[in-house]
């Protein structure tokens, strides 16, 4: 399936807010909504976000209709470094390889627009399927639990 990476928009709050009131969605994250997310409280996130200058925020689209899948980010920016985390919300597209693709585009902007040196990321050892997918990519682990860091 062929994807592609755009900046968040405002608009994106109107579908992301349903995301984050399902649990499946966060089973495998280091954070999750700890309370019901209306779209009011997720457009007022994206707003907030937008203006961050240490964060780059995309939205995961299919290429052949647009469709908004989920997100990439990078955050914490700074010194040529950058946290990464990424979900698809779209749930019947888990498994089929976007997570994947959505994670090389980004890293190359990391790389070629940002001038990013290095990203890590926390996975939680037992998401097998993400750990092999980042390995793959050339994610390593490193000696901090549940850290992963690619050298670009």
């Amino acid at each position: 399936m062929e994807i592609y990476i755009r900046p968040l928009k405002r608009e994106d709050a109107l579908t992301s807010y349903k995301w984050r009131n399902d649990p499946d969605i966060w089973k495998f994250t280091g954070s999750k909504p700890d309370r019901k997310i209306t779209d009011d409280i997720e457009l007022d996130w994206i707003r907030k976000v937008m203006k961050e200058e240490n964060s780059k925020r995309f939205a995961i689209c299919l290429k052949r209709n647009d469709k908004y899948l989920g997100n990439v980010q990078l955050t914490n920016i700074k010194d040529g470094v950058a946290e990464f985390h990424i979900f698809i919300g779209e749930k019947k597209y888990w498994g089929k390889g976007i997570a994947t693709e959505a994670t090389k585009q980004i890293l190359g902007i990391a790389k070629y627009k940002l001038n990013l040196n290095e990203v890590y990321l926390f996975v939680k050892s037992e998401n097998i399927a993400a750990v092999k997918a980042y390995q793959k990519i050339g994610f390593k682990k490193t000696g901090k639990p549940e850290e992963m860091r690619v050298y670009l």
